[in-house]
């Protein structure tokens, strides 16, 4: 599915046979388990109630699956140029989260590249790249899929007087489009910071860092639903 789903597409096969792996709880839960290595493994997720994918795909706590297996994109990471693999299934954030930007908050002056060229970061304060729609529930990103083989870039610029604003129309997504936000479709974003930034995977704080590179992986792996 390098190529992503199409308007009126099927999407999902029927499951067969039994899952590769059973995870419960947390999206960072769900990536350990897709950074092990198998090829299109088949997973079957019990999310906590914190489960940002899950909310994208509809999946809900408890409930016993239909016996779908929808194929899902993954990002792979390489942090300050470790070879270490690390995995998200469904959100990173470079500096200050949307939802946590306060007047106070200073550009990060990141040089960012997307697909192979630069866009203008000098102003931002904020990279978020999403693979799925929701950030701790919130509808950050509108058109957000994490089936159909692409990831959305967003970066934040937006002058103190108008992050309040933003932050109050991220529940239903009316925060885009902003002037002050570029969105960019992304396979693959190389970020560079001069002084150390947080870095957030999947919702849960990660350190901070001064090189990324982020790599999206179509059909990395198959969730049972």
């Amino acid at each position: 599915m390098t190529g992503g789903i199409r308007p009126g597409e099927r999407w999902g096969t029927e499951a067969s046979g039994p899952s590769d792996f059973d995870v419960a709880g947390s999206d960072p839960a769900l990536a350990a388990v897709v950074g092990r290595g198998l090829a299109d493994p088949l997973i079957r997720f019990n999310p906590g109630r914190g489960s940002d994918l899950a909310r994208a795909v509809g999946l809900v706590a408890g409930a016993a699956p239909a016996g779908m297996a929808l194929p899902l994109d993954a990002f792979d990471l390489m942090v300050d140029g470790s070879p270490a693999r690390r995995v998200a299934v469904n959100s990173i954030v470079v500096g200050v989260a949307p939802d946590r930007l306060r007047p106070w908050h200073r550009p990060a002056r990141l040089s960012v590249e997307i697909d192979g060229a630069p866009v203008e970061a000098g102003a931002a304060t904020t990279l978020v790249v999403m693979n799925g729609q929701y950030l701790r529930g919130l509808d950050v990103s509108p058109r957000g899929h994490p089936g159909d083989g692409v990831a959305e870039a967003q970066l934040y610029a937006l002058p103190p007087g108008a992050r309040r604003a933003m932050r109050s129309r991220l529940p239903g997504g009316a925060h885009l489009p902003h002037p002050a936000i570029t969105i960019r479709r992304a396979h693959q974003i190389t970020l560079r910071a001069p002084q150390p930034v947080p870095l957030e995977i999947d919702g849960a704080a990660a350190g901070r860092v001064t090189g990324l590179t982020v790599t999206l992986h179509p059909s990395a792996y198959r969730l049972l639903v």
